[in-house]
């Protein structure tokens, strides 16, 4: 592999920055915070415990955000048979009919500009890599900082 370039990697977090700016703009009943937490739960990520570990939030956070998707009927509470401590989640009716609307959105304002560059393909194949390892890296340091 290339030495990186510092110019190119600092270009890169600003691209990231303002793509995932554009990408939530799509998602305008949702916040990317209840994006994230919606999209845990439709991938099967079901205990509320495990979350803030999974996405990298705090408890507080997670609490907040469940709470208010709650609220609003898109996501369901329900207690775990054998462990009346942990709570399970699950997406409504409404909630999986307003996750997939707006992850829909969010993919066709992300195909838009990807179709301007000049080798589309590698590019979203270029992010599915990066979330890979994303994910890996999440996964192995649930519990601290990366670094």
């Amino acid at each position: 592999m290339t030495e990186l370039q510092t110019p190119n990697l600092v270009e890169a977090v600003r691209a990231v920055s303002r793509l995932s700016r554009i990408v939530e703009r799509a998602s305008d009943e949702l916040s990317f915070a209840d994006y994230r937490v919606m999209s845990a739960i439709a991938e099967g990520e079901a205990r509320a415990s495990r979350l803030a570990s999974r996405l990298l939030l705090g408890k507080p956070t997670i609490s907040s955000t469940v709470d208010s998707l709650s609220k609003r009927g898109l996501v369901v509470r329900s207690t775990v048979e054998g462990d009346n401590r942990a709570i399970e989640l699950t997406l409504s009716a409404a909630g999986t009919a307003l996750f997939e609307r707006m992850e829909a959105r969010m993919v066709r304002q992300l195909e838009l500009l990807v179709e301007r560059t000049a080798q589309p393909e590698i590019v979203v194949h270029s992010l599915v890599e990066l979330g890979a390892v994303i994910e890996e890296t999440m996964a192995a340091h649930s519990h601290e900082v990366i670094s």
